[in-house]
Formats: structure tokens, C-alpha cells, sequence
């Protein structure tokens, strides 16, 4: 899919892209947002969390910039 960037800036390889990785639990989803915060990386849009549709998902900047989220479905 593309979009514009939820935060309206211009698009570049850093904002308007996320690397997402598919994770087996909500457990792996904060371990790896924990261990991304000690090694350097910015947490970003929230706190690992239980979206509305069942994802349970955190987002990170890592220090070039890039977003990468890390995600897996709770619900079916």
C-alpha cells in the first residue's frame, strides 16, 4: 500500500516506509520493542499495544530513522 505519512511531512525512505516483523506473541512483540529501546532505538506512535482490530503492535525508529514495527493478530 501507499499512503501519505500519517505525520504530513514529505515521504522518504524513512517516513511513509515500515520493515515489519511478524512476531509469535504479544510477549516477542514487547520483548523486541524493549530490546530496540536498549540498543539505541526511539519508540514511536505508542507503546506496545493492542489495537483495536486484535494487532498487537509496537513501533520503533531505529537510529538511521528507519520505522519498524513489530506485530502479531491476538484475535481472529
Amino acid at each position: 500500500m501507499i499512503t501519505t505519512p500519517i505525520n504530513g511531512e514529505p515521504a522518504t525512505a524513512a517516513n511513509g516506509g515500515t520493515i515489519g516483523i511478524a512476531a509469535a506473541s504479544p510477549s516477542h512483540v514487547v520483548a523486541w520493542h524493549d530490546a530496540g529501546i536498549a540498543h539505541g532505538g526511539t519508540s514511536i506512535e505508542s507503546p506496545p499495544i493492542e489495537r483495536p482490530n486484535g494487532a498487537f503492535v509496537a513501533y520503533l525508529r531505529d537510529r538511521d530513522g528507519n520505522k519498524l514495527t513489530a506485530r502479531t493478530q491476538t484475535t481472529t
